[in-house]
């Protein structure tokens, strides 16, 4: 067998150095670090979800009576995830205008979400069952603070890449950002619905 064919296999000299076998085969860093979040975050609700099923079983548990606008809430979350979802189709297709639209749409749906999360700890409060003789009061104000953080985090990115369309940025510029955005979204949504299906059927 000749050298030549022995070696045949071998990738021509430059065709595929480090450099660009690491491009081919990781994720940009921003996406990593959103993977490496998503995955703390979920670690950290299923020991809340795994914690609020062991303290159902005691003896004090009562069932938290859930204020009214949790559904309005929840349906507000829903959409807010569908306009990101948008922005994000749109962007893939360069449609700055719809972009814009559906990524305004999707925080100043959350920040309705946020403030009637608010109302509902308004409303809890006005029950007759106080925090300390309900430990489901405790869980549902824990669980929604949490979710609610995790929400305040993500629009700190909203709002930065807001800015950056606002400021007349190249949609390829932003593209990664709105992607991101609506994993984020989609996944807190994912979380929320666990969590309201849970203290719904308990």
């Amino acid at each position: 067998m000749s050298r030549d064919r022995a070696n045949s296999w071998v990738p021509a000299e430059g065709l595929l150095d480090e450099k660009s076998s690491w491009r081919i085969l990781s994720l940009p860093v921003p996406k990593f670090g959103l993977g490496v979040l998503l995955s703390v975050v979920t670690v950290l609700f299923l020991l809340l979800g795994t914690s609020y099923l062991v303290r159902m079983q005691v003896w004090d548990w009562r069932p938290l009576q859930e204020p009214g606008i949790l559904v309005a809430n929840t349906a507000v979350l829903i959409l807010s995830s569908i306009a990101l979802q948008w922005a994000k189709t749109c962007a893939e297709t360069d449609r700055i205008k719809e972009v814009r639209q559906g990524f305004l749409a999707a925080g100043l749906l959350t920040c309705v979400f946020l403030v009637g999360q608010l109302y509902a700890w308004s409303e809890i409060r006005h029950t007759v069952v106080f925090l300390e003789r309900n430990p489901s009061t405790s869980f549902f104000y824990l669980v929604t603070l949490i979710h609610g953080l995790h929400l305040v985090g993500g629009l700190v990115a909203w709002v930065r890449a807001s800015l950056r369309i606002r400021r007349g940025a190249a949609i390829a510029q932003v593209r990664m950002s709105i992607e991101m955005c609506a994993v984020y979204w989609h996944f807190l949504l994912a979380v929320w619905l666990v969590f309201y299906g849970l203290m719904l059927s308990t």
